[in-house]
């Protein structure tokens, strides 16, 4: 049995198609990951599996049950932390964990056992007490972490667990989500637009776009994929007569253009700048600036969607407008 299994799971908003028949199967223990911009289809998929909005069409089962006719078995076995704060701020850390374990029927034995057991993994036990509105923004989602685990949850559900977060606090927190896979046995589906978080942490990583699944495996595989170095150019002018250049080298696997950056898919990088130098003088255009590295998550991404990932602020609102004209067009 697997922890979770989709069948051709899809989620619309009027003329909008949010999650577009999504088939997955994350093995129990899995740190699985869904990356991708904003208003990929991420949350809503979140929201179907832990029973919050009905599906269009298609199925999932979670920890064996099905998410529309076996709800209640369905939550009992899932945790849940959402993308936005949902604490009780005027309650102390213990009386937040406290309330969460009361409505799943914990005994107070038990919840006490349980408060000091999470408190402990997520290093809030000196805080227990504080009041939350005096918590800081990590020690928030360290709170919201733990309570999601107060029940001894089966599958954890992580929205964007470290938004807006500053870099040193993200990683601690990847530090919690680490632990929690061994200590706590919980299998953990996380979503997140950040490249660096799904590397570090996930198993495997689902790509999703538009609603879909564009692509699906380990980072190490998902990079190779590409196959290849990557430079990156910025030219002065003459990026056409360049480019024309290029079509004919037979070194040059691929080259993508944004954000006005040329993007050349290579072997051996290294020795065919100066190859790049010489071209570039031919076409009558001068390379402004030149990077080498290998393949990233985000060349993952470019190379299966044909653009880079968005921010935190990445046009939301026109995405979702370019995603229902093209649904228009397709009916």
């Amino acid at each position: 049995m697997y922890a979770i299994q989709t069948h051709d799971l899809t989620r619309k908003f009027k003329d909008l198609i949010a999650v577009d028949q999504l088939n997955i199967e994350i093995e129990k223990g899995e740190l699985f990951g869904m990356l991708g911009p904003n208003g990929a289809g991420k949350t809503t998929t979140l929201k179907i599996l832990s029973t919050l909005i009905k599906p269009t069409s298609g199925t999932a089962e979670v920890w064996g049950y099905n998410i529309e006719t076996q709800k209640d078995e369905v939550r009992s076995n899932i945790g849940m932390v959402f993308q936005d704060p949902s604490l009780d701020i005027r309650l102390t850390g213990e009386e937040n964990l406290d309330f969460h374990a009361r409505m799943y029927g914990l005994n107070k034995q038990k919840r006490k056992e349980r408060i000091n057991e999470v408190l402990d993994l997520v290093e809030l036990t000196e805080h227990a007490k504080t009041m939350v509105i005096n918590y800081s923004g990590g020690m928030k989602r360290r709170l919201e972490i733990a309570r999601g685990l107060m029940h001894f949850p089966h599958v954890l559900f992580l929205d964007e667990p470290t938004l807006g977060l500053d870099p040193q606090t993200r990683r601690r927190i990847w530090d919690y989500i680490k632990r929690m896979t061994g200590e706590e046995e919980v299998t953990i589906i996380l979503t997140t637009h950040y490249m660096d978080e799904a590397d570090y942490l996930c198993n495997r990583i689902a790509i999703m776009d538009f609603g879909k699944i564009v692509a699906l495996d380990n980072s190490k595989n998902l990079k190779d994929s590409v196959g290849t170095d990557v430079i990156s150019l910025q030219l002065d002018d003459g990026e056409e007569q360049f480019l024309e250049q290029l079509k004919g080298v037979s070194w040059v696997k691929k080259m993508s253009e944004h954000d006005g950056i040329i993007d050349l898919n290579v072997h051996q990088g290294e020795t065919r700048i100066p190859e790049l130098v010489n071209l570039a003088q031919r076409a009558g255009t001068l390379i402004r600036s030149v990077n080498l590295r290998e393949p990233t998550l985000e060349d993952v991404f470019l190379q299966y969607t044909g653009r880079t990932i968005r921010g935190e602020d990445g046009g939301v609102k026109a995405l979702m407008r370019e995603r229902v004209k093209t649904m228009r067009r397709r009916s």
